[in-house]
């Protein structure tokens, strides 16, 4: 179990440098006013118009770093912070949430394949590790029980392996919506030099919290697998 907590302490650890990183950055650019006086809202307005979506509704959420797009009512929710909000950093982040708008609008595979995972993933995720830690105990004891411990393990990887496939089909999702949000920026000369610099660091380091997260899901996969199979 040592191992264990090596691995989960260390993916924490990465987490926590990143996360803190980002919310540094995010500060940063908060500070760089737009030259167009645009608010976080009226760029998502602008970037759905732009890409022919007029059926998707930009609204405020509250709390900090809430930001996210709903397929399901077709909701662009921006954070207090970034609604009203006529920075760099509100920039960048309502019009990724908008990258994700356009990906539902074009069917993009990705999203569809992460839509189809989040019924499964919801219900596995938080019990996968208790079930496999169950079953490694069963197999513990000699007879029976043993040999059914090592089927209820096997059935908490596949329940991790779903939460573990989301994480990485989660990776391209993600940082696709970043780059139809920079490429729309650009194309549409929506920020100066230094306002794009900025957008484009912070949606950066966004990804990365994504990218610490499927790496952490893998290592916890690989390492349960190994217990469980090493023991049998």
């Amino acid at each position: 179990m040592y191992t264990y907590y090596i691995i989960i302490g260390a993916v924490a650890l990465v987490s926590w440098l990143v996360s803190n990183r980002l919310k540094s950055k995010f500060e940063k650019y908060s500070k760089i006013q737009l030259r167009n006086g645009m608010s976080g809202a009226e760029i998502a307005e602008k970037m759905l118009a732009d890409n022919g979506i007029r059926d998707v509704q930009v609204i405020s959420t509250p709390g900090r770093l809430t930001d996210h797009y709903n397929p399901a009512n077709k909701t662009v929710n921006l954070s207090e912070s970034v609604y009203s909000q006529r920075n760099a950093a509100a920039a960048a982040v309502a019009a990724h949430e908008c990258g994700h708008a356009v990906q539902h609008a074009t069917a993009y595979q990705w999203l569809t394949m992460r839509s189809k995972l989040v019924p499964i993933v919801s219900v596995t995720s938080s019990m996968s590790q208790w079930v496999v830690y169950g079953g490694v105990i069963l197999m513990a004891v000699s007879g029976i029980a043993g040999s059914l411990g090592f089927y209820v393990a096997v059935a908490g990887l596949v329940m991790m392996g779903f939460a573990t496939l989301f994480s990485f089909v989660t990776l391209p999702v993600e940082y696709d919506a970043s780059n139809r949000a920079l490429a729309w920026l650009k194309n549409k000369n929506m920020l100066s030099q230094e306002e794009y610099a900025g957008a484009e660091d912070a949606l950066k380091w966004a990804a990365r919290t994504y990218l610490v997260a499927a790496l952490g899901a893998l290592a916890s996969l690989v390492y349960w697998a190994y217990r469980v199979f090493a023991r049998d």
